[in-house]
């Protein structure tokens, strides 16, 4: 006796694949937007961390005063005299500085010496959702930049 074969899926079988594709529909946006937020997190404290060690470099090599200007409440931070970059709406910085480098409307600096000093002080990238973060420390007898975990 000869059977014939059936080709195809069954009602079964395709009401579990679109069951496993509406699940996974609902999931992904939300795991990509906390990659998404854990990449700029870790961008922005090697950004930071990048630009303190440049100014200190350049103060050194060049041997002129260089400043890191920081807004927490604006955003903005970089060199100054160039570009700034906007801190990303996900992340909170925050900023402890020598009173003779504070500048105004809110501005704070950290100011590197030819001679390898600095004014010193310490930059806080907290992630709001999670609430971990790092502080950037500027070390005013050396100007060494470290890094320590909140």
């Amino acid at each position: 006796m000869h059977r014939k074969r059936n080709f195809g899926f069954t009602l079964v079988e395709l009401l579990v694949v679109f069951a496993i594709m509406g699940l996974l529909i609902g999931v992904v946006p939300a795991a990509l937007s906390k990659l998404r937020e854990a990449v700029v997190y870790r961008q922005t404290v090697q950004d930071m961390t990048t630009l303190l060690r440049t100014a200190r470099q350049q103060a050194i090599t060049q041997g002129i005063y260089t400043s890191v200007l920081v807004n927490p409440q604006t955003g903005l931070y970089g060199l100054e005299g160039a570009n700034s970059e906007t801190l990303d709406k996900s992340l909170h910085l925050s900023v402890e500085t020598a009173s003779i480098a504070n500048r105004e409307n809110g501005v704070q600096s950290i100011l590197f010496l030819p001679q390898g000093g600095s004014t010193g002080g310490s930059i806080s990238i907290v992630r709001t959702e999670p609430g971990s973060g790092v502080r950037l420390r500027v070390d005013w007898l050396s100007g060494l930049v470290t890094q320590e975990v909140l």
